[in-house]
Parts: structure tokens; sequence; C-alpha cells
């Protein structure tokens, strides 16, 4: 028996705030079988993840608007608009950057799913294109705890001059 498609309104799905970016689940794990995860994004001049690594999934972005600037153990890349940027599985250390003076808006998959679930679990929920400020110390290590215990490793903001 066929499945029915699966419809959200531009305005559905949760929202979180991560590090400072806004985050939607547009569809999580458990509404795919785990098979994946797709996530839009926001975010704000100076936002994006630090140095990290998740080896049991692919991770990949489309830039919808705006520009990140991407840096992974290859080296370092301008992904504009149109632009796709796949993180292969495998544990790549990598880290994506707004560098740019506007707002980004990507599309992330993740397969397997399971990163939604680190966002849900360490965000806080937010209304639709609403900000929170970048997290303090003590909530970067609760971000820390959470990523591990969901498969990702968190390196030091200063991961790439060093290595």
């Amino acid at each position: 028996m066929a499945k029915e498609p699966l419809i959200w309104a531009p305005d559905e799905g949760t929202y979180v705030s991560v590090m400072g970016d806004t985050y939607r689940i547009l569809i999580a794990g458990k509404q795919t079988d785990n098979a994946y995860a797709a996530i839009d994004m926001l975010v704000p001049t100076g936002g994006g993840p630090g140095p990290h690594a998740h080896p049991d999934f692919e991770e990949t972005f489309y830039v919808i608007e705006g520009e990140i600037e991407v840096t992974s153990e290859t080296g370092t890349y301008i992904a504009g608009k149109g632009s796709y940027v796949v993180i292969p599985k495998g544990g790549m250390v990598h880290q994506f950057k707004n560098k740019a003076e506007t707002t980004a808006h990507l599309l992330c998959v993740v397969v397997p799913s399971g990163l939604e679930e680190l966002f849900l679990e360490a965000g806080t929920r937010v209304e639709a294109g609403r900000f929170l400020p970048p997290p303090d110390q003590s909530c970067l290590e609760k971000l820390k705890a959470v990523a591990e215990k969901h498969g990702q490793q968190l390196f030091p903001p200063d991961y790439f001059r060093h290595n």
C-alpha cells in the first residue's frame, strides 16, 4: 500500500535556536524511518557551528540565499547562492560561518537522520524568524555533552588554525 505524501505549510515545523542560528525541522527521522532528515537553516552574520565531525552520516547543504564560508580538513571554500556542499560520511572535521552582511539561508539534509534530534535536545524552541544570542560557556558545555550523545565530536574554535 502506498503512503500518502507529507506536506507542510511554509510556516509549519519546529523552530529551534542552536548556537544563535535558527533551524526549522522540516522532516525528522521519525517520519522517514530514520532514512534522512531535512532542516531549513537561517544563519545570521557571524553565525554557524564551530569545528565538528560526525562519522555516521552524510550532511549536505544547498545555499538558498546569502553565502557561507565552509572550512574542512581539505581547505576553505565560499559557497554562495545556488551552491551545493556535501560533507561525506566518515568524520571529516568541518565548520561553516556566515561572514557576509546578510542572513544566510540553507537547506540541510542528513543521511541517515539524527542531527535533528541533537538540535531539538540542545536547542531552544523559538518562533519562526527569531534569533537568540549565541550561548555562553555553560550552554556550550551542555551542547558538547548532547553532541557526544548523538555521535558528534566538537573541537575547539581555533582547531583549523592549529591543524
